[in-house]
């Protein structure tokens, strides 16, 4: 997916977090001081934008495989033109600036965007004598078009001193490029002040140009012309615009420099036919420009959807959009309102990718309607190929309080470990899991490797269960029998015996593990010191005779020499034991 090449990565990771502070932000601030804030989240997410351009510029440029060259290139226009309509949409919808200072955003654009003559710029200008360049002229005129006065004017002087001939044309020039009413950022003046001037400035300009002022320099006059905001003398410098829009601007600025948001859309539409003049059809890039300036908010991001390749473009533009409280009214046909569906699209597109997944968990939390269950559908087919990664999901889904999910991943994780006879890693997935089905399963599995071997692995694990013991009747069997073990290895025969008893007698042993428990008990019962009480004997005797009786119903022990011979020699121990308890006792109570 062309989305995933290595650069862009810093687009995602990095807009993740202006999208996180966003959705963190002040909704409180009131005013400008809100505005201020959803303009600076815009000139955040665009200087996101234009670094990853620089880094696919320079990877265009230095790599030696001309496919690799061409997918960056194509990479870079895709980058530029996401730059040019979001700052577009910035100066029109978020910063919604006013008539005055709207045009001088719109030069910012202009010049900002309108890098094809920079070069064109670079070589006059660093050349011996920039007014003899056979490009001297075309550069002056750049200068005029993108409203740089200064720059203009700058280079005119090189011309008048080179050509002193035509030092009064050119100071009546300058005087009038120098006096050029031009809106202000601060509200020094009022638009009809502003309007006055510039009439006042328009007539004057007009009187030289028929009075003949200029007619002996036909590049002078033309200036003297675009000034004006003669169409057709802007329209032959076509070529240094390179864009409608240009073009567009620079009519507003010599023509209209007041123009008033809503008026856009003629000025905007007739400079479009004027420029491509029937013989080239608008682009899609041009459609959506012309939809912004129309203030057609939603066809924009309709017509971006369509056009561009990914969803993250559209999806960080309409919450930027809907922070602005400007979408309110605009809901999908399906019921969720069109920031959720794309942030969803995105979301979802992220969760494709093996380590950017992460990000699009913050992107659901922040749907309210559906992002609860989009998240859940995701998570369930993240591939668990690591510990460390079930570890990761699995922290995300506890946060979330996503039960379900949690156990089936603790599930997943306990039957890998099982396959792989890790038993101690399966034990506790299926305790985290509070499976008690699995964890008995497990817990057999345990106490056969413990016949076969005489000796438990995972100690540390059986050793802390803790409460987490209860979860099944066989895990509960397994700790208490593991600590039966540990009472023993700390000669602590007399609690030893007792557990061992109580684990029989409150039928918390399997019936098939007594012969064991039972066989355990031969050691005690041959110590110095009687352990067992007379009672507790009793007791024993019974477990074995209810394990050897053939009840109807249980199924009786093997009978094999083994058996018998543990039976023969557990009935003579416990007879042995009972015969020094009871000569025992009857000292203690005869004294």
């Amino acid at each position: 997916n062309d989305i995933y090449i290595h650069t862009l990565r810093k687009l995602f990771n990095e807009s993740h977090g202006i999208f996180m502070g966003l959705q963190r932000s002040e909704e409180e601030l009131a005013g400008k001081s809100r505005k201020a804030q959803l303009v600076q989240v815009s000139k955040n997410y665009r200087s996101v934008i234009r670094a990853c351009m620089e880094d696919m510029h320079q990877a265009a440029v230095s790599t030696r495989d001309p496919a690799l060259q061409g997918q960056y290139s194509t990479q870079v226009s895709i980058l530029s033109a996401m730059e040019l309509i979001w700052n577009l949409c910035e100066i029109l919808f978020v910063e919604a600036a006013t008539a005055g200072p709207l045009l001088l955003r719109l030069l910012d654009w202009v010049r900002l965007h309108v890098c094809d003559v920079d070069s064109m710029v670079r070589e006059v200008l660093s050349s011996e004598s920039p007014s003899k360049h056979k490009l001297f002229w075309n550069v002056v005129d750049v200068f005029v078009l993108q409203g740089r006065m200064d720059e203009a004017r700058h280079l005119l002087s090189k011309e008048a001193s080179a050509n002193p001939a035509s030092m009064n044309m050119y100071k009546i020039l300058d005087d009038f490029m120098k006096k050029m009413p031009v809106p202000s950022l601060g509200n020094t003046q009022t638009l009809t002040e502003l309007e006055l001037k510039w009439q006042h400035w328009h007539e004057e300009c007009q009187r030289y140009l028929q009075d003949g002022t200029f007619a002996s320099n036909p590049h002078m006059e033309s200036i003297c012309k675009i000034l004006l905001g003669d169409e057709d003398a802007i329209l032959e410098k076509k070529e240094l615009m390179t864009t409608w829009y240009h073009f567009l601007v620079t009519r507003l600025l010599y023509s209209h420099p007041t123009v008033k948001p809503m008026e856009l859309r003629f000025y905007a539409q007739s400079s479009m036919d004027l420029f491509l003049g029937g013989e080239s059809s608008p682009e899609p890039l041009d459609m959506i420009l012309m939809a912004a300036f129309e203030f057609e908010m939603h066809q924009v991001i309709k017509e971006c959807s369509i056009v561009l390749s990914n969803w993250w473009f559209v999806a960080h533009l309409t919450d930027l959009l809907d922070h602005c409280k400007l979408l309110q009214s605009h809901n999908l046909y399906f019921g969720s309102n069109m920031r959720e569906f794309l942030l969803l699209e995105y979301a979802s597109g992220l969760f494709s990718h093996h380590s950017l997944w992460q990000l699009g968990v913050d992107y659901f939390d922040h749907c309210p309607e559906y992002g609860r269950v989009y998240l859940e559908l995701h998570i369930e087919r993240i591939p668990l190929s690591t510990e460390q990664k079930a570890l990761k999901v699995l922290r995300i889904c506890e946060q979330r309080q996503m039960h379900e999910q949690v156990r089936s991943i603790c599930k997943i994780m306990a039957m890998k470990a099982l396959r792989n006879n890790r038993l101690g890693s399966a034990l506790s997935w299926s305790i985290r899991a509070k499976d008690a089905a699995f964890a008995t399963l497990i817990s057999d599995r345990f106490l056969k490797d413990y016949c076969e071997k005489g000796c438990f692995s995972d100690l540390d694990l059986i050793d802390n269960l803790g409460p987490s013991m209860l979860l099944s009747d066989r895990l509960t069997f397994l700790g208490k029998y593991r600590e039966f073990h540990r009472l023993y290895g700390e000669k602590r025969f007399a609690e030893a015996a007792r557990l061992l008893l109580t684990l029989m007698t409150a039928h918390i042993a399997p019936c098939s593990f007594w012969m064991t428990l039972l066989t355990d008990a031969l050691p005690l019962l041959e110590q110095k010191e009687v352990i067992f009480s007379a009672e507790q004997t009793y007791e024993l005797m019974r477990c074995l005779e209810d394990l050897t009786s053939p009840n109807p119903g249980s199924a009786p022990l093997q009978d094999d020499d083994v058996e018998t011979t543990k039976v023969e020699m557990l009935r003579l121990a416990l007879a042995r034991n009972l015969a020094r308890v009871i000569v025992k006792e009857g000292t203690v109570e005869g004294s």
